[in-house]
């Protein structure tokens, strides 16, 4: 047993301070290097931490890759989900330990090492710290410029929808407070794209603080939207939020009562 994996081993019964989700969808060729980065990055921090990647019908070696990482790497766990990026979150989510929760795109398109800025002691007094590239500071590297109006013009209606006060919430890298995670999460009903939104709006809902950090962000050939089909899908996710909203889906066990 290797020295990295005695230090994990002594304190995997402990509650770590950082949990990373991972949700990974037919990832084969990136999942090495990004685990490999994550792993490196979080050995050279002073907490606890562990990472859970969650795959989600994947047709390839994903899973196999995951597996094969977690033999020298004992911070590292791998769940199963059915398809979809949202249900995958989920599932990663309600499976976490950690004080603060979160969840990285498979694609590092923000460098991993920017974590920082979304827990104490950088950041404080935040319940859900979302990564913005359209804050002053953030910037914007090799992004088509269709793909960045399409995504301005979804978070048009996800601001006159949804969330009014989100520059940008589809960016893939959210931390959460863990107790705030465990309260919002079970609410969640959309399996695909638009679940952060939803997971949003629940939070805004009961009052939790959203907070926006700028990143840097680099745009990674082989995504997986489908930009008019996604669109469509999308808006009519919006829609479906606004009326299970209206139904009182959204309600604490302890709301629906009263």
């Amino acid at each position: 047993m290797t020295d990295r994996q005695q230090n994990h081993s002594a304190a995997n019964n402990e509650r770590p301070f950082l949990s990373i989700i991972i949700p990974a969808y037919n990832e084969e060729k990136r999942l090495p290097g990004t685990l490999a980065e994550v792993s490196d990055f979080l050995a050279t921090q002073p907490y606890r931490s562990e990472i859970i990647v969650v795959e989600n019908g994947s047709s390839d070696a994903t899973a196999e890759i995951v597996q094969l990482f977690a033999r020298d790497h004992s911070e590292v766990s791998l769940l199963h989900s059915r398809q979809g990026k949202g249900i995958a979150v989920k599932t990663g989510v309600l499976a976490a330990r950690g004080d603060y929760l979160f969840i990285c795109d498979a694609d590092l398109s923000m460098p991993i090492s920017e974590v920082t800025n979304f827990l104490p002691p950088r950041l404080t007094d935040f319940d859900i710290a979302i990564a913005s590239r359209e804050l002053p500071g953030s910037h914007r590297y090799g992004e088509p410029i269709y793909r960045h109006w399409m995504g301005r013009a979804f978070n048009l209606l996800v601001r006159l929808l949804a969330l009014p006060h989100i520059r940008d919430s589809q960016c893939g890298f959210k931390c959460f407070r863990g107790e705030v995670a465990a309260e919002v999460f079970p609410l969640q009903t959309i399996d695909g794209w638009t679940f952060d939104v939803e997971v949003l709006y629940i939070a805004q809902k009961k009052g939790f603080r959203l907070v926006e950090v700028p990143v840097n962000w680099y745009y990674r050939e082989n995504s997986r939207v489908k930009p008019l089909e996604d669109a469509c899908n999308m808006f009519l996710d919006l829609i479906r939020i606004q009326r299970q909203a209206w139904a009182g889906r959204y309600n604490s066990p302890l709301e629906k009562k009263q």
